[in-house]
């Protein structure tokens, strides 16, 4: 028997099998649905046909009481039902592979799969040289990286998708822990042929005219956005600045460099451009911006002597 016992007013969620793993299967199945949004798009990440799909569905609300998916437009959705078992099953999960994890570890000596989830522009700073040192540090490890906003990166690391997680700001959920990490130090990003490139100027008030590209801002995933540029402004008196919602760094880099902005962006994140002279920098006297980073792991989750390493070297970092 395994249960579930749920914090909503559905009470708890029993599963009754005679082989567990067919539970671990019907809840793979809910879970993948959710993330994927819908029964096709399941299909390709499960390798299962949709009646297959359809099917172990119907065995797990049949066993729960209550339909977990309610058809929307373009797919399906969480049922109440459905919404009280996800974090649950995604633990429940989560903790099964715990169990696969310490037992390849008993056999291979530490050696085995490795998953980091990092927020995008994180992956592009000093990470690359901690990864370097790891890999030769554990040379029978397969690393993964994968990136993510930092709410996707705090879910990968909960459900079990991802180990260790690099995110932005720290995440106040009471099943991960959150390790401090050095923080990035933005800088006021200009092209090359900004007449105030490499200049220096006594405040970013000075600045407020200027054109501006940042992330957007979204109220569930608190990036390097746009927040960051206002609030630096409001404290100096500005009380607006003229901006563009750019979602991607690559995006925002290439316009920089043609001409069209300035943007508030990790000082790391530059260095190839800054090497190659398509970017350049704005001294500001009176900014002192940074971006808090933090590693997030799940509570009372499995880590192989690999993983300690690496959250070693990112906090060393």
């Amino acid at each position: 028997m395994t249960c579930v016992q749920s914090i909503d007013p559905i009470a708890s969620i029993c599963f009754v099998h005679t082989d567990p793993a067919v539970d671990s299967e019907l809840l793979r199945t809910f879970v993948a649905i959710h993330h994927a949004g819908g029964f096709t798009h399941a299909t390709r990440a499960l390798h299962l046909s949709q009646p297959a799909i359809s099917r172990r569905i119907a065995l797990l609300e049949h066993e729960v009481g209550a339909p977990l998916f309610e058809r929307a437009a373009g797919g399906a959705v969480l049922s109440q039902a459905g919404r009280a078992l996800l974090p649950h099953a995604e633990r429940a999960l989560a903790v099964l592979e715990d169990c696969r994890a310490a037992i390849r570890a008993l056999h291979g000596g530490g050696a085995g799969p490795l998953a980091l989830a990092a927020v995008g522009t994180l992956a592009s700073t000093g990470l690359t040289s901690v990864l370097e040192r790891f890999a030769k540090r554990h040379p029978g490890v397969e690393l993964t990286l994968r990136t993510a906003t930092s709410v996707q990166v705090s879910d990968l690391v909960r459900r079990g998708d991802a180990t260790i997680g690099l995110r932005y700001l720290r995440d106040p959920a009471r099943d991960l822990v959150c390790h401090e990490l050095a923080p990035e130090r933005l800088v006021v990003v200009c092209g090359a042929r900004h007449r105030l490139a490499g200049r220096r100027v006594a405040s970013l008030a000075d600045l407020r005219d200027e054109a501006w590209l940042a992330f957007p801002n979204a109220h569930d995933a608190r990036e390097a956005s746009a927040d960051n540029v206002f609030a630096q402004f409001l404290v100096r008196g500005v009380a607006s600045v003229r901006w563009t919602p750019v979602d991607s760094l690559t995006a925002q880099k290439r316009l920089i460099e043609a001409g069209f902005g300035l943007a508030l962006l990790p000082e790391s994140s530059i260095r190839e451009e800054r090497a190659s002279g398509s970017l350049a920098t704005i001294a500001v006297k009176d900014l002192r911006a940074v971006n808090p980073v933090f590693a997030v792991t799940r509570k009372g989750g499995y880590r192989s002597r690999a993983a300690d390493d690496l959250l070693k070297l990112l906090t060393k970092a």
